[in-house]
């Protein structure tokens, strides 16, 4: 058994295509398991601040978004609906999907991923200042180092 404390939440500043300095995240991953373990999780802390967004992205992996607080709009493909506190959003592999804070209050969220990397690709940008004609990438998040990694088509 482990037991990890909540991670400190940093503002997205370093992410070209995902800018909010408004909000705030931290990951958390299993520091007990052999390296390249890819039956253990992951999870995204994360607070989005009011009218912040996560631009449109996928992943080839399912997720799991559990709602702690707030009115965070969930969209999936085509789909939208608000998930309000006490909410879990299940995303399929491949699904585009997105979120924004339609509230006055942060959103509070957990989002679990299987393994211990994230593969993300963007289909939309918050871009970062100086990026703004860049294109969306595909990039790796290996949770157990903090590496990103970009992903060339």
């Amino acid at each position: 058994m482990t037991v990890v404390p909540p991670p400190g939440l940093e503002p997205l500043l370093d992410d070209p295509d995902d800018y909010r300095p408004d909000s705030r995240i931290g990951l958390v991953v299993d520091p007990g398991g052999p390296e390249g373990r890819v039956d253990s999780f992951c999870m995204i802390f994360e607070e989005i601040a009011p009218g912040d967004r996560v631009p449109l992205h996928r992943h080839p992996v399912d997720e799991m978004i559990l709602v702690l607080a707030g009115q965070n709009e969930i969209t999936i493909g085509d789909a939208q609906t608000v998930a309000e506190a006490g909410s879990t959003v299940f995303i399929p592999a491949g699904a585009p999907h997105g979120q924004k804070n339609v509230g006055d209050e942060p959103v509070h969220i957990r989002a679990i991923f299987p393994g211990t990397t994230i593969e993300i690709e963007m289909l939309e940008r918050n871009p970062a200042p100086g990026t703004e004609g860049d294109p969306p990438g595909r990039v790796v998040y290996d949770a157990r180092t903090g590496e990103v990694r970009p992903i060339e088509a």
